[in-house]
């Protein structure tokens, strides 16, 4: 938050009076009434929250990044199935059968009953595609690493400036309360002024004119308000959520290193969605390892025990046997109608797409990370810039009122330096709160954004 000077006398003040108020007081007072309008606007029994705290809430809430993380465990899960591909199954069966024999001849009818139960066991010995596959498989996991990755770096993008948003608008909100009392101010200056005759009607006019766009500039600036406190509300599952201030002065912290080379760089090594796209490849090329292994034999260790029971072709009486055998299998595909061959031209074809993707990943991220390097430079300049046209729109606004005493002025000139004060604040805190949103957008465009990085940003604001 900015404090307000409200220096605003009337024409008809003598020096005397305005000289008992020292500049240091006035400023006093000004920000003191700033607080309170603030202070005002909140719910009551609300306590004042930080970043950090704000960014915890919304870990735990926000219905994007839970549903990230469960995909990401989602695929931990389905990369260990491809484990299976490479240890050995183990399967039991058993079998029961009722036989009814209806002869025709001499023979007498009979019925019997057959009894076995099978335990076989498999263990690849050379399956080069159960392999590949369970590569895989952990190139998913990799890429189930960068999409939370990622979702946790938009978190924290879209939680500061959700948090940042709050702030603007309150700010917003207080200076054209302060605005608004200042053209008060101005506009029964100029009633009086008008009724003893020192001035036109024109002046009431005009300080009326620019009280009721005041006016409705404050409805628009209390809805504006009121809409960004439910974004944040929404954001952490939470509802009345007062962000704390900025405290100032505030040393706004630069890009470093202040080198756009570097960020690029680091973009497209670390940049989750590079990663994606690497590991993107990665799978490919093992398809297509694993669509030539089709090609291949493939060879399995496989061992049987099985009892059975079961009746006499000769004398009918029941018998029992256990069998058990331990061998070698192998298979080898001869021909299967140009299945592989073409399984192969396919894979090849979606490698070079995969590669294609990863190319222009890096061409995206390097380009919005220069973007964002560029916008943070210029942000800072804005900053500086604003903060002397801050200086300069109050020696404007006290040269005017001042004139206005004298007679040199009129009440059109102290109204515009006064809205021209104003805005400028107004733009200058939405400047400062841009940066510090900018500086984490250059840091999730490099791929280098993470939690900790939101302690630099909580570290500026009031305690």
């Amino acid at each position: 938050m900015t404090s307000i000077s409200l220096l605003a006398h009337s024409p008809t003040a003598k020096p005397a009076t305005a000289s008992r108020w020292s500049q240091p007081r006035l400023h006093a007072v000004a920000a003191v009434w700033a607080v309170g309008v603030v202070m005002s606007a909140l719910p009551m029994g609300v306590q004042a929250q930080s970043l950090a705290e704000v960014f915890e809430s919304a870990r735990t809430f926000d219905a994007t990044f839970q549903s990230a993380k469960a995909a990401s465990d989602a695929t931990l899960a389905k990369s260990e199935q491809a484990r299976a591909g490479l240890l050995p199954t183990v399967g039991l069966s058993s079998g029961l059968s009722r036989t009814n024999v209806d002869n025709a001849s001499p023979v007498p009818d009979r019925s019997f009953s057959s009894k076995n139960v099978t335990l076989a066991a498999s263990q690849p010995l050379y399956r080069p595609a159960n392999k590949l596959s369970f590569e895989q498989g952990q190139q998913s996991l990799v890429v189930a690493q960068a999409q939370l990755k990622a979702a946790e770096q938009d978190l924290i993008v879209r939680t500061t400036q959700a948090y940042f948003d709050v702030l603007a608008a309150q700010d917003t909100l207080t200076f054209v309360h302060a605005q608004k009392a200042a053209v008060a101010e101005q506009l029964a200056s100029a009633k009086r002024n008008f009724e003893v005759g020192t001035s036109t009607i024109t002046d009431s006019r005009e300080a009326q004119a620019r009280y009721d766009l005041v006016l409705a500039q404050e409805i628009a600036a209390d809805n504006d308000l009121r809409v960004k406190r439910l974004a944040l509300d929404t954001l952490v599952g939470q509802s009345g959520v007062s962000p704390k201030p900025l405290a100032l002065p505030v040393e706004l912290p630069a890009a470093s290193p202040d080198d756009v080379s570097h960020w690029v760089k680091l973009a497209e090594s670390t940049h989750p969605v590079v990663q994606q796209t690497q590991a993107a490849l990665e799978i490919a090329q093992l398809e297509t390892r694993k669509a030539q292994a089709g090609h291949g034999p493939t060879v399995d260790l496989t061992a049987q025990y099985q009892m059975a029971q079961a009746p006499s072709s000769t004398t009918g009486n029941q018998l029992r046997s256990n069998t058990s055998s331990v061998g070698v299998q192998l298979n080898m595909p001869l021909f299967a109608g140009y299945a592989i061959q073409n399984r192969v031209k396919e894979t090849l074809a979606l490698e070079d797409k995969a590669r294609a993707d990863m190319e222009a990943a890096r061409r995206t991220v390097a380009q919005a990370t220069r973007a964002a390097f560029f916008g943070v430079q210029s942000g800072k300049g804005q900053v500086k810039a604003l903060e002397a046209a801050e200086a300069s729109s109050q020696s404007a606004l006290d040269a005017n009122k001042l004139g206005y005493q004298v007679g040199v002025r009129i009440n059109i000139d102290v109204l515009n330096a006064q809205s021209q004060l104003f805005q400028t604040k107004r733009d200058l805190a939405k400047a400062r709160y841009d940066v510090l949103v900018g500086g984490l957008k250059l840091k999730q465009a490099s791929g280098s954004l993470s939690a900790g990085d939101l302690t630099a940003v909580n570290a500026l604001i009031s305690r």
